[in-house]
């Protein structure tokens, strides 16, 4: 496997990347980092940019590094015609099929039925669009669904290597024309395993007004615009199999055991074995929401249900929160209203990591900014796993002190707010705000319920940066 990025894949710099001390160092990255290059790095860098793509070895070791690191992104080139299943799962739901196999015209497909109450409306629209059919006479599940379909490939064709990638459609997806060409092309890389394009919320026409904003600008499906190296901790850290493309010889099936959670534990194995997976946002598929209130909720707390039997699978991946110490000391004295001591906190934080930039030969201007940044973060973090996991708790604990209630109130908008200045919805302030509340309240309780069940306390703990992970639909 070549070291470098393949010629001919371009690079572009995270648009939250900093270019420092005339190109030597480049502070992004998730999490948040400064990339010192050589003196031999910043020349290859500039004759990167330059030619806009790798051109040589040293262009590709260093466009491999800057990818691995986060602070930039590859750009590969377009693959037509590349050799791929798709497998589309389905259990009755004719008429969204009907929509989904219409976007995926031209392509190899298999419909796996997965114990439809109605098999005939399922097979008369797969019949319709000329994709293959599979039934299952009872319903498993998604990851059953999904396994049935890869069994079905030919052995042969996997030897001989003709079948070389699957994609996985949910049969409520539509995705947009030219789509698997342009993710095909990241397989260029072999590195890469696995890629995923963002999924883009389709308010039902049916829903009100508060939830199709909200459903639209928060779909728990819907990774966000910036594209990102996929890993646990990261800026994203899973991503969904509602729309995926998958190197074949790299996955060895879903967990049939779970019900939801099956595509993150996917993923997580992906990237475990050593496998490079990435989320392609310039790439988008439509996907269907819930038209009510009721479902929307329900469906929030089943994502939840999943963070204890994946805390199972994954020990060290899984936390409501990740606490770097010195942050974590800011935002507790912030909480505790003592401004003046959170101030001399963050002044000790700010001063040790300056001489520690400044040792490892970096701009120590750098170090206020960073700590201002992770105290941020920490602070809205907090507020989200407070609203999802403990919020009755807390409430209990502050009703009859009205200061401390206070306080509570503004941790718990914190990540509405945050979200609410971030996406711009079509939605006020205030109700964002109580439907975010919302939303969390029905994830976390699905959280507790998952954790009880599979008997663990993982995904109600705090960790530190050492063991971090991710909430999935979080």
């Amino acid at each position: 496997m070549s070291r470098g990025l393949p010629a001919g894949f371009g690079v572009v710099l995270d648009r939250q990347t900093r270019m420092l001390d005339g190109g030597r160092v480049l502070l992004g990255g998730s999490p948040r980092r400064a990339l010192k290059l050589s003196p031999a790095g910043v020349a290859a860098f500039r004759r990167l940019l330059a030619d806009g793509s790798v051109t040589d070895e040293r262009t590709g070791r260093l466009a491999r590094r800057l990818v691995d690191a986060g602070v930039a992104h590859p750009r590969p080139p377009v693959r037509v015609g590349a050799d791929v299943t798709v497998i589309v799962p389905v259990r009755d739901r004719a008429e969204s099929l009907s929509r989904c196999l219409a976007a995926l015209a031209g392509a190899s497909v298999l419909v796996v039925d997965d114990g439809s109450v109605d098999p005939a409306s399922v097979a008369a629209v797969a019949a319709r669009h000329g994709a293959r059919l599979l039934q299952r006479p009872v319903c498993g599940g998604p990851a059953a669904a999904r396994n049935t379909g890869l069994a079905a490939l030919p052995p042969a064709a996997h030897q001989l290597g003709q079948v070389r990638l699957v994609a996985f459609v949910d049969s409520d997806c539509v995705p947009s024309p030219g789509w698997l060409d342009r993710l095909a092309g990241h397989f260029a890389d072999p590195a890469v395993v696995a890629v995923a394009p963002r999924i883009v919320p389709i308010a039902a026409p049916s829903a009100g007004r508060v939830l199709s904003a909200f459903a639209t600008a928060r779909s728990p499906l819907d990774l966000g615009p910036d594209e990102a190296l996929v890993r646990p901790g990261g800026r994203v850290s899973y991503v969904p199999t509602a729309a995926l493309v998958v190197r074949r010889a790299a996955l060895d099936g879903f967990d049939e055991a779970l019900r939801y959670g099956e595509d993150v534990d996917a993923v997580w194995r992906l990237v475990a074995a050593g496998g490079v997976v990435r989320y392609d946002p310039a790439v988008t598929v439509a996907h269907a929401e819930p038209a009510t209130w009721p479902a929307w909720l329900r469906r929030r707390h089943q994502y939840g249900t999943s963070a204890g039997p994946l805390a199972r699978r994954h020990p060290d991946r899984l936390a409501p929160l990740v606490l770097s110490p010195w942050p974590a000391a800011v935002t507790a004295l912030l909480l505790a209203r003592r401004p003046v001591p959170a101030t001399a906190a963050g002044a000790v934080a700010a001063a040790r990591l300056a001489s520690k930039l400044r040792a490892d030969d970096l701009p120590p201007s750098i170090a206020v900014p960073m700590i201002a940044e992770a105290t941020a973060a920490t602070l809205t973090a907090t507020g989200r796993a407070v609203t999802q996991l403990g919020l009755p708790a807390a409430v209990a604990l502050t009703a009859r002190r009205p200061r401390r209630l206070a306080t509570l109130a503004a941790v718990v908008a914190a990540p509405a707010v945050r979200d609410w200045l971030r996406l711009r919805p079509s939605l006020d302030p205030v109700r964002w705000t109580l439907a975010s509340i919302a939303d969390d309240l029905a994830y976390g309780t699905g959280v507790w319920r998952g954790a009880v069940r599979a008997r663990t306390a993982r995904p109600l703990l705090p960790t530190t940066p050492r063991r971090s992970g991710g909430s999935p639909a979080g």
